[in-house]
């Protein structure tokens, strides 16, 4: 069978009909000349593919046609002409009367597609038989097919948009990638027209564009071609900045990236925007914070430039709210070179989320857990769970946590020998809670272990995070000095009932890469050092701690957050040199 369909015409005046196959004849022998396109999206995971294509006079609709993957070909090209059938006759064409009396006469609409110049056959099933660059011939209207061209599934630009602001639209991208798109920038004048304002995926707008809407119109690609075009409007005008940010300063030492040997790592917690938005927060925690400033766009356009602008090679991120990880800080940190990772805590809409520079690192593998189920089913802890079994409300707590441990096994694209251990946590917050931190991070570090010495032996660790520890801590010697007695104070930090002493060790042999600052963690009722980047002092030394903002500057609001800074946390940014 080829691909010639026959189709009964009921609604398609005689007239109309004989200019049809006559202009459908003489197109055959003069050559294919223009031709419309005809889109065919076929997913091998999915039963339908969908044609996309413009039916009728003048243009016509577009129709979007769904059919089975197993279909025949001549069943589908069927359905196309009946499509056509039915546009022809609901608009006739302006200036031409058809006679109403005349009588309807059946016959039959050539609809046929072409491989070269051959009919593919008509029992073709229509997942083999819609191949990118087929000739569709419907009447007397032509169509190139494009089977699974680039194309956008979601664009998307932020709601605040700042002056000196990196700008960076969230883009997804079917059959194509957002690095081989065309992203180009218009500015709306007071003249109401739109002029062009810069090329690339990232866009800063300037103090001069304050007032003005910004428009993204985005071409999908991918290594070939280019799929159709999408024109996005800003919902509102470029606002001024804050003027000078805490992270300025700092930004001017971490101009420039890092060539190997060295390597730039950076811890912070960002302040989930799930937690920023409670009365708590409001009104208790953070009074002296505009609610503008606490509001969560206005806090990632300080972070996504304050990020972008320390140049790092890993970046380990806390209290990450899933929402903000797809929408706004994977796509724009990886606009900026970086790949990310992402595991939410259980019960809870934030996590931790690591990003690596993908020109130098390869994500060899995860290993991320909750802790309390690893306890309960992983035999390494066994005796952790016996221990605590001794004590319900203590084993209770610890179960009822969500907290979890991030790891990624980094792999150096430049040589595949050298392989990081990357840890990532937030550790339980309570101020009494220091026998439950000391037991979470003795399961955080017997994990590691395992990765480090059985998965991928002798490989180092960089292990960062929100400890919620001080410096004079049980956790901070244990993890420093590798090993803590049964008869620490910090077994019994909430009280003689709640003891549940042991004694426990690692094999690591790590510092705090940043030291002790006075504080981490500065708000308008506590300020304390609570984060820290651990490294293997084995591999590692410390080439330079890029310094805090200064007092001055953090306490220029009162405390944090605040308008020029995003977090009630202070990154920690140090550059490594392997030894």
């Amino acid at each position: 069978m080829c691909g010639l369909v026959g189709v009964t015409v009921r609604s398609l005046p005689s007239a109309a009909l004989q200019r049809l196959a006559a202009r459908f004849s003489s197109s055959r022998s003069s050559g294919w000349g223009a031709m419309q396109t005809a889109i065919v999206r076929c997913v091998p995971t999915e039963t339908k593919l969908t044609i996309s294509l413009r039916l009728g006079p003048e243009g016509g609709s577009q129709r979007h046609l769904q059919r089975e993957q197993s279909e025949s070909l001549q069943t589908a090209l069927g359905r196309i002409a009946h499509n056509l059938v039915k546009a022809q006759a609901k608009k006739p064409r302006k200036g031409r009367k058809e006679a109403a009396s005349a009588p309807l006469q059946a016959s039959a609409l050539p609809v046929i597609l072409y491989q070269g110049e051959q009919p593919v056959p008509g029992d073709t099933r229509n997942a083999e038989a819609w191949q990118d660059g087929a000739i569709l011939q419907v009447g007397e209207s032509r169509y190139r097919v494009e089977r699974n061209p680039p194309t956008l599934t979601q664009l998307r630009l932020p709601t605040s948009i700042l002056a000196g602001f990196p700008v960076c639209p969230k883009v997804e991208v079917e059959f194509g990638e957002a690095s081989h798109s065309l992203f180009e920038w218009w500015l709306k004048e007071a003249t109401g027209s739109w002029e062009p304002a810069a090329n690339g995926r990232i866009f800063t707008p300037s103090n001069s564009h304050i007032g003005l809407k910004l428009k993204l119109r985005c071409q999908p690609g991918d290594e070939r071609r280019f799929g159709a075009p999408v024109e996005l409007e800003s919902a509102g005008v470029v606002e001024a900045g804050p003027g000078a940010c805490t992270f300025d300063s700092r930004q001017w030492l971490t101009r420039r990236a890092l060539e190997e040997p060295l390597v730039r790592v950076v811890s912070y917690n960002i302040l989930a925007d799930v937690y920023a938005q409670t009365e708590l927060s409001r009104n208790t925690l953070y009074p002296y914070c505009p609610p503008y400033a606490l509001e969560l766009d206005y806090r990632q356009n300080l972070v996504k430039k304050e990020l972008s602008g320390y140049n790092a090679d890993i970046i380990c991120l806390q209290e990450v709210d899933k929402s903000v990880f797809t929408n706004s800080l994977n796509p724009a940190l990886n606009a900026f070179g970086f790949q990310g990772a992402f595991r939410i805590k259980e019960k809870q809409h934030e996590g931790l989320s690591v990003f690596f520079r993908a020109s130098k690192y390869r994500l060899l593998s995860q290993h991320d857990v909750t802790l309390s189920e690893a306890l309960v089913s992983d035999p390494l802890h066994a005796e952790i769970l016996e221990k605590i079994s001794t004590n319900p409300k203590v084993k209770e707590k610890v179960l009822q946590r969500s907290t979890t441990l991030q790891v990624c096994v980094l792999e150096s694209l430049k040589d595949s020998s050298k392989k990081l251990c990357i840890g990532n946590t937030h550790l339980y917050w309570h101020p009494k809670g220091g026998h439950i931190r000391l037991i979470q991070i003795a399961i955080a570090f017997r994990h590691l272990q395992h990765i480090t010495a059985e998965m991928y032996p002798d490989i180092p660790v960089i292990f960062c995070g929100d400890f919620n520890s001080s410096p004079n801590s049980g956790l901070y010697e244990f993890v420093t000095k590798g090993h803590i007695s049964a008869d620490h104070p910090d077994w019994t930090s909430n009280g003689e009932e709640e003891c549940c002493s042991m004694s426990i060790m690692h094999s690591f042999k790590l510092r705090s890469a940043c030291g002790e600052p006075a504080y981490t963690n500065y708000v308008g009722g506590f300020q304390g050092c609570l984060d820290y980047i651990f490294v293997d002092m084995n591999v590692f030394e410390v080439f330079q701690v890029i310094p805090f903002p200064s007092h001055e500057e953090i306490t220029c609001h009162s405390a944090l957050p605040s308008v020029s800074h995003p977090s009630d946390h202070i990154a920690l940014i140090c550059d490594l040199k392997c030894k």
